[in-house]
């Protein structure tokens, strides 16, 4: 008689969030819309309604904020198994990276994403300043405190590799890797086991997680849930996109200089860009024209204005572009 088969578990249900990564560059901020007073990004729930996942999400968008979206697309589904549950049901995220250009928005708040990675931006050197005197002291004392030699080395290569220290060079995509080691290590406010520095300037005092807590400026803001998480999937996604795809035109006004294209190429990457090398790629791509116009009302030397060339996304899209980033 043959075995009889195991009884068949009963499904779990799942639910999935949409969430959207919306990005503009304003003035020479890089900018994110965000929700609940700069607490969230703009989401809800898929359902039987939706068409299909893109659309349910842009459905949210407009019933959140109002807001317009431009270029889209997919960015991460978000499914550990030590999210949030809601009324039973396991809740995945499916997240999108849409560029835009910042507008008003309903409900919703524009918010420079470096508010949240203030260690992000390395184009001064402060940031790096401030990562090294505030938080490489927190991350040393992690590493003293692993269990065991081999433990310590690993946090020590870690820290070395996230952060560019002991000549590994800093590497501008590695926004994730360094916001999940500071998550780990306790020294963002989200963390469960979060260990900052008070207002009072005690180091290593124990703090309650979570988005309410007043972190030191040094670990950006909080958000709710994971959030900050998603955000730096979206951020390192297009960090490494720009380097090879002219999506950074999606982010541009109808005409603008070659000084405002390289700033905002700069922003988002949070490095400083070579002058000369960014202009002699811009040309020998051709990825812009001249407009005949010239800058009016500034209290400089009037510049000439430029515009994308319609055919440059279809082209860059299938040979690339390399944006020259300057080690």
């Amino acid at each position: 008689m043959p075995a009889s088969s195991p009884p068949a578990s009963s499904p779990q249900p799942v639910a999935a969030d949409l969430v959207a990564v919306l990005v503009a560059v304003t003035q020479g901020h890089a900018r994110i819309l965000t929700t609940h007073e700069g607490q969230a990004l703009p989401s809800g729930p898929f359902e039987l309604a939706h068409r299909s996942l893109q659309s349910g999400m842009r459905a949210w968008v407009e019933t959140e904020t109002h807001h317009p979206i431009g270029y889209i697309e997919q960015l991460y589904t978000f499914a550990d198994g030590d999210r949030e549950r809601r009324e039973g049901q396991r809740v995945i995220s499916v997240s999108y990276l849409g560029l835009t250009r910042e507008g008003h928005a309903d409900g919703a708040v524009w918010r420079d994403w470096y508010h949240y990675f203030p260690w992000e931006d390395q184009r001064d050197g402060a940031a790096r300043k401030r990562l090294s005197e505030d938080a490489g002291p927190a991350l040393e004392a992690w590493c003293n405190a692993a269990p065991d030699a081999a433990t310590a080395q690993l946090r020590r290569m870690r820290i070395d590799t996230a952060f560019g220290l002991q000549g590994a060079g800093w590497n501008e995509d590695f926004v994730l890797q360094r916001y999940e080691l500071l998550y780990e290590a306790g020294l963002v406010a989200e963390s469960p086991h979060a260990r900052l520095p008070e207002a009072s300037g005690t180091p290593g005092a124990a703090v309650p997680p979570g988005p309410g807590h007043r972190a030191p400026a040094w670990s950006g803001q909080p958000m709710a849930q994971d959030f900050r998480r998603i955000l730096a999937t979206g951020i390192a996604r297009l960090r490494a996109k720009i380097k090879y795809r002219p999506v950074v035109f999606e982010l541009m006004p109808d005409s603008f200089t070659l000084l405002q294209l390289q700033q905002s190429v700069e922003v988002l990457a949070g490095r400083t860009l070579h002058k000369q090398n960014f202009r002699r790629l811009v040309e020998q791509q051709a990825l812009v024209e001249e407009t005949g116009a010239m800058t009016q009302g500034t209290s400089g030397r009037p510049a000439k204005l430029f515009r994308f060339r319609d055919d440059v996304l279809f082209e860059r899209a299938i040979s690339g572009s390399k944006l020259p980033l300057s080690r």
